[in-house]
């Protein structure tokens, strides 16, 4: 990483949800404002702003990352994924998307962009999790409103999609797996 300059603005150019951006930033710009500010992916949300309440998490080269604890210079060269990049399409949800929207697994949301990234990149690791498991990646993430049983739910049962298996029959939506 070349030297930065305190209160210069530096290019920093990466790759956020498969497309290749640059923005300038100062040294202490937080990699949660850059993408909500200066790239528009408002889906990252801001929460505690002290990497406690995992609503910011993002995947950086395939790991989850508090954004809100990285400085936007530390994305120079990375692979960026924010809850925008984890449909297919548009028009799409994404398995895991999914099977949050048949089994009720938010309410107000706040927290569910961080949740979903976590549970991503783990169960793209870890094909056949038990519940406990679940339990420990979601326990990162600070939810008000679902008790997280519901959260689990719908990631043991994107699990079983993801590995070919029929998914619950619960509030089955065929137009979106």
């Amino acid at each position: 990483m070349p030297r930065l300059t305190a209160g210069a603005r530096h290019r920093v150019a990466f790759t956020l949800n498969g497309k290749p951006v640059s923005l300038d930033a100062e040294p202490r710009l937080l990699a949660t404002d850059a993408l909500r500010q200066q790239l528009g992916a408002t889906g990252t949300h801001v929460g505690c702003e002290h990497g406690a309440c995992g609503a910011c998490t993002i995947q950086i080269d395939g790991e989850p990352a508090r954004a809100c604890l990285t400085l936007a210079v530390q994305l120079e060269g990375r692979d960026v994924r924010t809850v925008e990049g984890l449909a297919p399409a548009a028009d799409r949800l994404s398995v895991l998307q999914a099977t949050f929207r048949r089994h009720h697994a938010l309410q107000c949301g706040f927290c569910t962009a961080g949740i979903l990234i976590s549970l991503d990149a783990f169960l793209r690791t870890s094909p056949n999790p038990d519940e406990q498991e679940l339990r420990e990646v979601v326990g990162g993430h600070l939810c008000r409103c679902t008790g997280y049983t519901a959260i689990v739910a719908a990631a043991l049962d994107a699990a079983a999609t993801l590995r070919g298996e029929p998914a619950s029959s619960v509030n089955r939506d065929p137009v979106h797996v």
